[in-house]
């Protein structure tokens, strides 16, 4: 086991240097200037040209990779271009709303989706089942914006039960810092329940067709205990797997979720670093996400050996 994830941790080595590399090159090779951005729309072109100069953009590309490289190995990732901060100051700001959003959003989540998803199993042919499939094909289909905006139009603006938008920290209390999640949790955990209550509800059909449950139903055991402790249980592998990338969407998700209820994390950090180009932030976060991506997928790689003693590394 101890070589296992020490393996998987050195993989990551490389994984992380491509998508350096890849993000590096992909920022200096689209079009556009940051210095142009920096400098305003009524700057000359001496002024452009000096903001240029001085944050290092006139150096060869291979330079200026060289000297990021650098100072990532030292553990600085640089200043942001826009914000005028350290990028490691602007990340350890941003990162408590996006952490409490994902938190939330994965706890509705699991407690709807795998419910339902067990149930429809049980179910299957019955009108919950169908009601399931059919929001399973509406939470893929509706983009999360436009979710996003249907529901501040009737729970906030209409109704008036929740702010528009904004964000509290944990430390202004727990029912304003809930009171302002609770809506963007929502808009951003429908994909997920739709995701995930279809992925259990084929997982438990799987498992309730085996012998075992129907020895367990010959045993006496009532219907719950016969989901949960034997259907559940032997079909939690593909569930926690889907549960895994779930949560390693997020990550694409919160962007779009912070920039319309605008909380101030991770994922809005992205959208104003890209729109201002600035470099050395958008770098910095998107190694931050695929470091992310990478741990959790081997947390869930070693979460099945306590799902199934059958499986060793």
């Amino acid at each position: 086991m101890t070589a296992f994830v020490a393996q998987r941790l050195l993989a990551t080595i490389p994984v992380l240097v491509m998508v350096a590399l890849f993000v590096f090159l992909m920022l200096r090779l689209t079009p556009g200037d940051p210095a142009a951005i920096i400098a305003g729309d009524n700057a000359t072109p001496v002024q452009i040209e000096e903001i240029r100069e001085r944050l290092g953009l006139n150096d060869p590309l291979p330079t200026q990779l060289a000297i990021w490289a650098g100072k990532l190995l030292q553990g600085d990732l640089g200043e942001s271009f826009f914000f005028k901060k350290k990028v490691t100051e602007l990340i350890l700001q941003r990162v408590e709303p996006t952490l409490a959003l994902a938190t939330t959003t994965m706890i509705i989540t699991l407690l709807v989706a795998i419910p339902l998803g067990v149930l429809a199993a049980y179910r299957q042919g019955g009108w919950l089942d169908r009601t399931v499939m059919g929001f399973s094909v509406a939470g893929f289909s509706v983009p999360v914006f436009v979710l996003g905006y249907l529901l501040i139009y009737v729970f906030a603006v209409e109704l008036k039960w929740f702010p528009v938008q904004g964000y509290k920290s944990i430390s202004a209390g727990l029912w304003p810092f809930l009171h302002r999640l609770i809506l963007p949790s929502l808009t951003l955990s429908v994909i997920y329940i739709a995701l995930i209550a279809r992925i259990t509800r084929a997982s438990v059909i799987d498992v309730l067709g085996e012998d075992y449950i129907r020895t367990a139903k010959a045993k006496g055991l009532t219907n719950r205990t016969v989901l949960v402790k034997h259907a559940l249980r032997n079909a939690a592998v593909p569930i926690v797997t889907i549960v895994g990338i779930g949560i390693a969407l997020l990550i694409g998700g919160v962007v779009v979720t912070e920039s319309v209820y605008n909380i101030p994390g991770l994922g809005r950090l992205t959208v104003d670093a890209v729109l201002g180009r600035d470099y050395p932030t958008i770098q910095a976060v998107i190694l931050v996400f695929s470091f992310v991506y990478v741990l959790i997928n081997l947390v869930i790689d070693l979460s099945y050996t306590l799902l199934d003693p059958r499986i060793r590394y």
